[in-house]
């Protein structure tokens, strides 16, 4: 993929959002379709040409912007910088790599530490989230809870809350199919707790907060992001009447953020 025209002709952060996470997804999933690697190298090889991708894009488009990125290392200059993109080139390369459907791209922009603006890939799935989404109409919600969650290692405290909530668990793959699935009204609840950073969730989160739905900390508290360091472990995204249940519920089992 080539910077030009392209993100040079683009009005809107969201629209160069959009446009940048689809043709990292186009690339992706050539590269799947090419067949000449496999396995861990196929993850590594889509990583890498997936992040220099978006770089060039992003540089040629938005000069002055900063990138955070999973994939390059970190120019803390951008601390002080208002307008910070945080990118995660390939969220799910296990599942990528197994040539599964659920992994992502995805592409944030962070102004003044809020994700204002976001655009989530489901290149296996054809289908792309942008927080310039028309908000979606949500059904009235059903008897149970449907909860996403880690297809190999959910955190207890989502085995603790599904539990509280008489919750449907469904395993998924990447943070990013979580986060769509959600906001795509396939499930309810996404709880993660123990390890992501911030290119796990700055653009799940601006769509999802788009969306109408509630996006938090573990604890209730914003999302905070182009922090000095970028972990930030924790996330609640749900339907916003089920927020208050599910926070009552972490708390109820004394999980803190981090924890």
């Amino acid at each position: 993929m080539e910077s030009g025209p392209l993100t040079q002709t683009l009005q809107t952060d969201a629209e160069l959002a959009r446009a940048v996470a689809l043709e990292a997804g186009d690339l992706l999933r050539t590269l799947c379709a090419t067949g000449d690697c496999s396995g861990a190298t196929l993850g590594k090889r889509g990583d890498e040409r997936a992040n220099a991708a978006i770089i060039a894009h992003l540089r040629t488009a938005r000069p002055d912007d900063f990138i955070l990125s999973e994939e390059a290392a970190d120019d803390r200059a951008r601390c002080s910088a208002r307008r910070v993109w945080v990118v995660d080139p390939l969220d799910g390369t296990r599942e990528f790599s197994e040539e599964r459907d659920d992994w992502a791209v995805h592409i944030g922009l962070a102004i003044d530490g809020v994700p204002v603006t976001g655009a989530v890939a489901l290149p296996a799935a054809h289908k792309v989230f942008v927080t310039d989404d028309t908000p979606p109409e949500y059904p009235p919600l059903g008897t149970r809870p449907r909860m996403v969650v880690s297809r190999s290692r959910p955190p207890e405290i989502a085995l603790a809350v599904a539990a509280a909530l008489d919750a449907e668990m469904i395993p998924m793959g990447s943070a990013g199919a979580k986060a769509m699935a959600v906001v795509e009204g396939r499930a309810d609840i996404y709880l993660h707790a123990g390890g992501q950073y911030e290119w796990d969730n700055c653009a799940p989160v601006a769509v999802a907060l788009a969306a109408g739905l509630h996006a938090s900390r573990i604890d209730g508290s914003a999302l905070v992001y182009n922090c000095v360091d970028p972990l930030l472990p924790d996330l609640l995204i749900c339907r916003e009447e089920l927020a208050d249940r599910v926070l009552a519920a972490i708390r109820d089992a004394g999980q803190s953020p981090g924890g």
